[in-house]
Protein backbone atom coordinates (compact mmCIF):
# COMPACT_ATOMS: atom_id res chain seq x y z
CA UNK A 1 0.00 0.00 0.00
CA UNK A 2 1.76 3.49 -1.23
CA UNK A 3 1.82 6.08 1.50
CA UNK A 4 -0.61 8.88 0.52
CA UNK A 5 -3.39 6.89 0.41
CA UNK A 6 -3.27 6.62 3.86
CA UNK A 7 -2.08 10.12 4.97
CA UNK A 8 -4.82 11.62 2.99
CA UNK A 9 -7.41 10.09 4.88
CA UNK A 10 -5.98 10.45 8.42
CA UNK A 11 -5.29 14.67 7.35
CA UNK A 12 -9.07 14.85 6.41
CA UNK A 13 -10.17 13.42 8.89
CA UNK A 14 -8.06 15.81 11.42
CA UNK A 15 -9.30 18.96 9.29
CA UNK A 16 -13.17 17.80 9.73
CA UNK A 17 -12.75 17.39 13.61
CA UNK A 18 -10.64 21.08 13.45
CA UNK A 19 -13.28 22.60 11.62
CA UNK A 20 -15.93 21.61 14.17
CA UNK A 21 -13.45 23.44 16.60
CA UNK A 22 -13.07 26.88 14.53
CA UNK A 23 -14.93 29.14 12.91
CA UNK A 24 -14.38 28.78 9.02
CA UNK A 25 -12.88 31.35 7.88
CA UNK A 26 -11.38 32.14 4.37
CA UNK A 27 -8.16 29.81 4.88
CA UNK A 28 -10.17 26.62 6.50
CA UNK A 29 -12.92 26.52 3.69
CA UNK A 30 -9.88 26.58 0.93
CA UNK A 31 -8.04 23.60 2.72
CA UNK A 32 -11.09 21.95 3.34
CA UNK A 33 -11.73 22.41 -0.50
CA UNK A 34 -8.28 20.81 -1.11
CA UNK A 35 -8.86 17.88 1.52
CA UNK A 36 -11.90 16.79 0.09
CA UNK A 37 -11.06 16.27 -3.51
CA UNK A 38 -8.06 14.73 -1.96
CA UNK A 39 -10.16 12.33 0.13
CA UNK A 40 -12.16 11.40 -3.02
CA UNK A 41 -8.89 10.24 -4.76
CA UNK A 42 -8.03 8.28 -1.39
CA UNK A 43 -11.39 6.86 -1.31
CA UNK A 44 -11.08 5.37 -4.67
CA UNK A 45 -8.24 3.84 -4.29
CA UNK A 46 -9.15 2.12 -1.43
CA UNK A 47 -12.34 1.18 -3.19
CA UNK A 48 -10.28 -0.46 -5.71
CA UNK A 49 -7.99 -2.58 -3.29
CA UNK A 50 -11.02 -3.90 -1.64
CA UNK A 51 -13.03 -4.55 -4.99
CA UNK A 52 -9.57 -6.38 -6.18
CA UNK A 53 -9.59 -8.69 -3.17
CA UNK A 54 -13.48 -9.48 -2.68
CA UNK A 55 -13.89 -9.34 -6.83
CA UNK A 56 -16.94 -8.14 -8.54
CA UNK A 57 -19.95 -7.27 -8.08
CA UNK A 58 -18.99 -7.36 -4.39
CA UNK A 59 -16.32 -4.36 -4.54
CA UNK A 60 -18.49 -1.78 -6.37
CA UNK A 61 -21.35 -2.64 -3.67
CA UNK A 62 -19.24 -2.49 -1.11
CA UNK A 63 -18.65 1.13 -2.25
CA UNK A 64 -22.29 1.77 -3.26
CA UNK A 65 -23.37 1.46 0.22
CA UNK A 66 -21.05 2.96 2.10
CA UNK A 67 -21.23 6.23 0.15
CA UNK A 68 -24.94 5.59 0.26
CA UNK A 69 -25.56 5.04 3.88
CA UNK A 70 -23.49 8.38 4.16
CA UNK A 71 -25.61 10.46 1.67
CA UNK A 72 -28.80 9.37 3.82
CA UNK A 73 -26.74 10.41 7.16
CA UNK A 74 -26.17 13.78 5.47
CA UNK A 75 -29.64 14.52 3.95
CA UNK A 76 -31.14 13.83 7.53
CA UNK A 77 -28.87 15.74 9.62
CA UNK A 78 -29.56 18.64 7.21
CA UNK A 79 -33.44 18.10 7.47
CA UNK A 80 -33.31 17.76 10.97
CA UNK A 81 -31.42 21.22 11.35
CA UNK A 82 -33.86 22.74 8.52
CA UNK A 83 -37.23 21.37 9.42
CA UNK A 84 -40.01 22.40 7.37
CA UNK A 85 -37.70 24.64 4.90
CA UNK A 86 -36.02 21.38 3.81
CA UNK A 87 -39.39 19.26 2.48
CA UNK A 88 -37.68 18.90 -0.58
CA UNK A 89 -34.00 18.57 0.00
CA UNK A 90 -34.39 14.64 -0.19
CA UNK A 91 -36.72 14.82 -3.43
CA UNK A 92 -33.58 17.30 -5.01
CA UNK A 93 -30.76 15.21 -3.76
CA UNK A 94 -32.64 11.69 -5.56
CA UNK A 95 -33.50 13.04 -8.58
CA UNK A 96 -30.22 14.61 -8.68
CA UNK A 97 -28.51 11.27 -8.43
CA UNK A 98 -30.57 9.23 -11.05
CA UNK A 99 -29.75 12.16 -13.35
CA UNK A 100 -26.40 12.24 -12.51
CA UNK A 101 -25.98 8.91 -12.64
CA UNK A 102 -28.03 7.82 -16.04
CA UNK A 103 -26.80 10.63 -18.21
CA UNK A 104 -23.41 12.40 -16.21
CA UNK A 105 -21.80 9.27 -15.54
CA UNK A 106 -22.90 6.89 -17.65
CA UNK A 107 -22.74 9.78 -20.04
CA UNK A 108 -18.71 10.17 -19.81
CA UNK A 109 -18.03 6.67 -19.22
CA UNK A 110 -19.31 6.05 -23.18
CA UNK A 111 -17.79 8.84 -24.50
CA UNK A 112 -14.04 9.03 -23.00
CA UNK A 113 -14.61 5.04 -23.09
CA UNK A 114 -15.40 4.74 -26.95
CA UNK A 115 -12.80 7.57 -27.79
CA UNK A 116 -10.31 5.08 -26.10
CA UNK A 117 -11.44 1.46 -27.02
CA UNK A 118 -13.78 2.38 -30.21
CA UNK A 119 -15.93 -0.40 -29.25
CA UNK A 120 -16.82 -1.74 -25.50
CA UNK A 121 -18.68 -5.10 -24.13
CA UNK A 122 -20.90 -5.74 -21.19
CA UNK A 123 -23.03 -8.18 -20.05
CA UNK A 124 -26.85 -7.16 -21.41
CA UNK A 125 -28.55 -9.75 -18.56
CA UNK A 126 -27.10 -7.73 -15.73
CA UNK A 127 -27.54 -4.14 -17.17
CA UNK A 128 -31.08 -4.81 -18.11
CA UNK A 129 -33.07 -5.89 -15.26
CA UNK A 130 -30.56 -3.42 -12.62
CA UNK A 131 -31.74 -0.09 -15.27
CA UNK A 132 -35.22 -1.41 -15.17
CA UNK A 133 -35.06 -1.35 -11.18
CA UNK A 134 -34.02 2.11 -11.47
CA UNK A 135 -36.48 3.44 -13.66
CA UNK A 136 -39.16 1.53 -11.54
CA UNK A 137 -37.93 3.30 -8.41
CA UNK A 138 -37.61 6.20 -9.95
CA UNK A 139 -40.76 6.72 -11.34
CA UNK A 140 -42.22 5.40 -7.82
CA UNK A 141 -40.70 7.94 -5.93
CA UNK A 142 -40.85 10.98 -8.32
CA UNK A 143 -43.44 11.01 -10.99
CA UNK A 144 -46.39 9.59 -9.32
CA UNK A 145 -46.50 11.62 -6.09
CA UNK A 146 -47.70 14.50 -8.80
CA UNK A 147 -50.88 12.22 -9.80
CA UNK A 148 -51.81 10.83 -6.67
CA UNK A 149 -54.80 12.53 -5.24
CA UNK A 150 -54.62 11.47 -1.41
CA UNK A 151 -52.34 14.60 -0.54
CA UNK A 152 -51.68 17.65 -2.34
CA UNK A 153 -48.27 19.33 -3.56
CA UNK A 154 -46.29 16.61 -5.31
CA UNK A 155 -46.73 14.55 -1.87
CA UNK A 156 -47.70 11.40 -0.95
CA UNK A 157 -50.11 10.99 2.42
CA UNK A 158 -48.59 8.97 5.29
CA UNK A 159 -50.01 4.90 3.91
CA UNK A 160 -48.52 6.22 0.31
CA UNK A 161 -45.38 7.29 1.75
CA UNK A 162 -45.21 3.60 3.76
CA UNK A 163 -45.90 1.84 0.79
CA UNK A 164 -42.86 3.52 -1.47
CA UNK A 165 -40.83 3.27 1.54
CA UNK A 166 -41.17 -0.70 1.93
CA UNK A 167 -41.68 -1.20 -1.86
CA UNK A 168 -37.99 0.24 -2.69
CA UNK A 169 -36.16 -0.92 0.15
CA UNK A 170 -37.70 -4.65 -0.94
CA UNK A 171 -36.95 -4.58 -4.48
CA UNK A 172 -33.30 -3.23 -3.93
CA UNK A 173 -32.97 -5.95 -1.39
CA UNK A 174 -34.17 -8.78 -4.36
CA UNK A 175 -32.20 -6.60 -6.57
CA UNK A 176 -28.84 -7.12 -4.32
CA UNK A 177 -29.67 -11.26 -4.10
CA UNK A 178 -30.01 -11.42 -7.56
CA UNK A 179 -26.10 -9.53 -8.33
CA UNK A 180 -24.61 -11.51 -5.48
CA UNK A 181 -26.34 -14.81 -5.02
CA UNK A 182 -28.97 -15.44 -7.86
CA UNK A 183 -26.93 -14.35 -11.07
CA UNK A 184 -23.79 -13.39 -10.15
CA UNK A 185 -22.52 -14.22 -13.39
CA UNK A 186 -24.61 -11.53 -15.10
CA UNK A 187 -22.53 -8.69 -13.44
CA UNK A 188 -18.49 -10.19 -13.85
CA UNK A 189 -16.54 -8.08 -16.48
CA UNK A 190 -15.35 -10.48 -19.17
CA UNK A 191 -11.41 -10.49 -18.59
CA UNK A 192 -9.21 -8.85 -21.03
CA UNK A 193 -5.86 -10.71 -21.35
CA UNK A 194 -4.40 -7.62 -22.41
CA UNK A 195 -5.17 -5.91 -18.94
CA UNK A 196 -2.57 -6.21 -16.25
CA UNK A 197 -4.94 -5.52 -13.56
CA UNK A 198 -6.60 -8.73 -13.87
CA UNK A 199 -3.45 -10.55 -13.68
CA UNK A 200 -2.54 -8.64 -10.43
CA UNK A 201 -2.29 -11.10 -7.28
CA UNK A 202 -5.16 -10.10 -4.95
CA UNK A 203 -4.17 -7.68 -1.81
CA UNK A 204 -3.65 -10.05 1.34
CA UNK A 205 -6.41 -9.92 3.78
CA UNK A 206 -4.91 -7.32 6.12
CA UNK A 207 -4.40 -4.88 3.06
CA UNK A 208 -7.69 -5.38 2.03
CA UNK A 209 -8.98 -4.70 5.44
CA UNK A 210 -6.85 -1.65 6.44
CA UNK A 211 -8.62 -0.34 3.26
CA UNK A 212 -11.96 -1.01 3.83
CA UNK A 213 -11.31 1.30 7.43
CA UNK A 214 -9.53 3.92 5.12
CA UNK A 215 -12.42 4.05 2.64
CA UNK A 216 -15.08 4.78 5.74
CA UNK A 217 -12.57 7.31 7.44
CA UNK A 218 -12.45 8.87 3.60
CA UNK A 219 -15.92 8.87 2.61
CA UNK A 220 -16.78 10.25 6.10
CA UNK A 221 -14.09 12.38 5.66
CA UNK A 222 -16.20 13.74 1.99
CA UNK A 223 -19.28 13.75 3.43
CA UNK A 224 -18.39 16.13 6.63
CA UNK A 225 -16.32 18.52 4.73
CA UNK A 226 -19.18 18.63 2.40
CA UNK A 227 -21.73 19.60 5.21
CA UNK A 228 -19.15 22.10 6.83
CA UNK A 229 -18.98 23.57 2.98
CA UNK A 230 -23.07 23.37 2.78
CA UNK A 231 -23.19 26.99 4.35
CA UNK A 232 -20.87 28.43 1.72
CA UNK A 233 -22.67 26.66 -1.16
CA UNK A 234 -26.36 27.81 0.04
CA UNK A 235 -25.07 31.41 0.44
CA UNK A 236 -23.54 31.44 -3.25
CA UNK A 237 -26.55 29.58 -4.27
CA UNK A 238 -28.72 32.90 -2.72
CA UNK A 239 -25.66 35.31 -3.68
CA UNK A 240 -26.43 33.93 -7.55
CA UNK A 241 -30.22 33.68 -7.53
CA UNK A 242 -30.47 30.64 -8.59
CA UNK A 243 -33.32 28.01 -7.60
CA UNK A 244 -32.70 26.24 -4.16
CA UNK A 245 -32.88 22.58 -5.72
CA UNK A 246 -29.17 23.47 -6.89
CA UNK A 247 -28.48 22.80 -3.38
CA UNK A 248 -29.44 19.29 -3.76
CA UNK A 249 -27.49 18.70 -7.22
CA UNK A 250 -24.39 20.02 -5.32
CA UNK A 251 -24.63 17.48 -2.31
CA UNK A 252 -24.88 14.94 -4.91
CA UNK A 253 -22.24 15.80 -7.00
CA UNK A 254 -20.09 15.98 -3.81
CA UNK A 255 -20.95 12.16 -2.79
CA UNK A 256 -20.85 10.83 -6.08
CA UNK A 257 -17.36 12.00 -7.07
CA UNK A 258 -15.43 9.09 -5.42
CA UNK A 259 -18.03 6.91 -7.87
CA UNK A 260 -17.76 8.78 -10.55
CA UNK A 261 -13.62 8.68 -10.34
CA UNK A 262 -13.78 4.50 -10.51
CA UNK A 263 -15.60 4.03 -12.30
CA UNK A 264 -14.48 6.41 -15.28
CA UNK A 265 -10.97 4.78 -14.82
CA UNK A 266 -13.20 1.28 -15.34
CA UNK A 267 -14.47 2.62 -18.66
CA UNK A 268 -10.45 3.72 -19.96
CA UNK A 269 -9.58 0.69 -18.38
CA UNK A 270 -11.32 -1.33 -20.63
CA UNK A 271 -13.87 -2.95 -18.20
CA UNK A 272 -17.34 -1.03 -18.62
CA UNK A 273 -18.90 -3.69 -16.88
CA UNK A 274 -17.06 -2.55 -13.62
CA UNK A 275 -18.38 0.80 -14.76
CA UNK A 276 -22.38 0.29 -14.88
CA UNK A 277 -21.78 -1.80 -11.85
CA UNK A 278 -20.98 1.65 -9.96
CA UNK A 279 -23.14 3.66 -11.83
CA UNK A 280 -26.39 1.40 -11.58
CA UNK A 281 -25.80 -0.19 -8.40
CA UNK A 282 -24.90 3.63 -6.50
CA UNK A 283 -28.37 4.42 -8.19
CA UNK A 284 -30.54 1.50 -6.67
CA UNK A 285 -28.77 1.83 -3.45
CA UNK A 286 -29.69 5.50 -3.43
CA UNK A 287 -33.35 5.61 -3.90
CA UNK A 288 -33.65 1.91 -2.29
CA UNK A 289 -31.83 3.03 0.54
CA UNK A 290 -32.30 7.03 1.16
CA UNK A 291 -35.97 6.83 0.42
CA UNK A 292 -37.57 4.36 3.55
CA UNK A 293 -34.93 6.04 5.60
CA UNK A 294 -36.28 9.61 5.03
CA UNK A 295 -39.76 8.30 5.17
CA UNK A 296 -38.84 6.72 8.89
CA UNK A 297 -37.51 9.94 9.92
CA UNK A 298 -40.24 12.27 8.52
CA UNK A 299 -43.09 10.07 10.27
CA UNK A 300 -41.05 10.10 14.02
CA UNK A 301 -40.46 14.02 13.46
CA UNK A 302 -43.28 15.36 11.95
CA UNK A 303 -41.50 16.80 8.76
CA UNK A 304 -43.09 17.64 5.43
CA UNK A 305 -41.99 15.40 2.63
CA UNK A 306 -41.95 16.67 -0.78
CA UNK A 307 -41.07 13.86 -3.73
CA UNK A 308 -42.84 14.62 -6.85
CA UNK A 309 -41.00 16.25 -9.88
CA UNK A 310 -41.94 19.51 -11.38
CA UNK A 311 -43.17 18.61 -15.39
CA UNK A 312 -39.72 19.80 -16.75
CA UNK A 313 -37.77 17.76 -14.36
CA UNK A 314 -40.04 14.45 -15.25
CA UNK A 315 -39.25 15.20 -18.88
CA UNK A 316 -35.89 15.61 -18.37
CA UNK A 317 -35.90 12.45 -17.08
CA UNK A 318 -37.99 10.80 -19.10
CA UNK A 319 -35.91 11.31 -21.89
CA UNK A 320 -32.25 10.23 -20.20
CA UNK A 321 -34.02 6.89 -19.28
CA UNK A 322 -34.87 6.18 -22.75
CA UNK A 323 -31.75 7.00 -24.42
CA UNK A 324 -30.32 5.01 -21.85
CA UNK A 325 -32.24 2.49 -22.24
CA UNK A 326 -31.55 2.53 -26.20
CA UNK A 327 -27.68 2.69 -25.45
CA UNK A 328 -27.45 -0.20 -22.68
CA UNK A 329 -29.91 -2.42 -25.27
CA UNK A 330 -27.23 -4.12 -27.17
CA UNK A 331 -24.66 -5.09 -25.33
CA UNK A 332 -22.02 -2.69 -26.75
CA UNK A 333 -21.37 0.79 -26.53
CA UNK A 334 -19.85 3.43 -28.72
CA UNK A 335 -18.81 7.20 -28.54
CA UNK A 336 -21.95 8.74 -29.71
CA UNK A 337 -24.18 6.99 -26.88
CA UNK A 338 -22.24 8.62 -24.65
CA UNK A 339 -22.35 11.89 -26.58
CA UNK A 340 -26.21 11.93 -26.81
CA UNK A 341 -26.11 11.15 -22.86
CA UNK A 342 -23.85 13.95 -22.24
CA UNK A 343 -25.88 16.68 -23.96
CA UNK A 344 -28.83 15.75 -21.54
CA UNK A 345 -26.69 15.78 -18.79
CA UNK A 346 -25.91 19.14 -19.82
CA UNK A 347 -29.16 20.63 -20.13
CA UNK A 348 -29.96 19.16 -17.02
CA UNK A 349 -27.30 21.30 -15.30
CA UNK A 350 -28.31 24.34 -17.25
CA UNK A 351 -32.01 24.10 -16.73
CA UNK A 352 -31.50 23.81 -13.14
CA UNK A 353 -29.52 26.80 -12.93
CA UNK A 354 -31.62 28.82 -15.25
CA UNK A 355 -35.25 27.30 -14.95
Amino acid sequence: MTHWPVFVPLGAASLLATTLLMPLGTALAVLSVLALVASVLAAVHHAEVVAHRVGEPFGTLVLALAITAIEVALIISLMLAGGPDKAALARDTVYATVMIISSGVIGICLLLGGLRHREQTFRIEGAGPAFGAMVTLATLVLVMPVFTKSAAGGSYSPTQLAFVGVSSLLLWCVFVFFQTVRHRDYFLPRVDPANEASHAPPPSGRQALASLVLLLVSLVSVVGLAKVLSPLIETAVRAAGAPHAVVGIAIALVVLLPETVSALRAALANRFQTSLNLALGSALASIGLTVPAVVLVAALFDLPLVLGLEAKDMVLMTLSFVVGSIALGSGRTNMMQGAVQLVIFAAFLFLSLVP
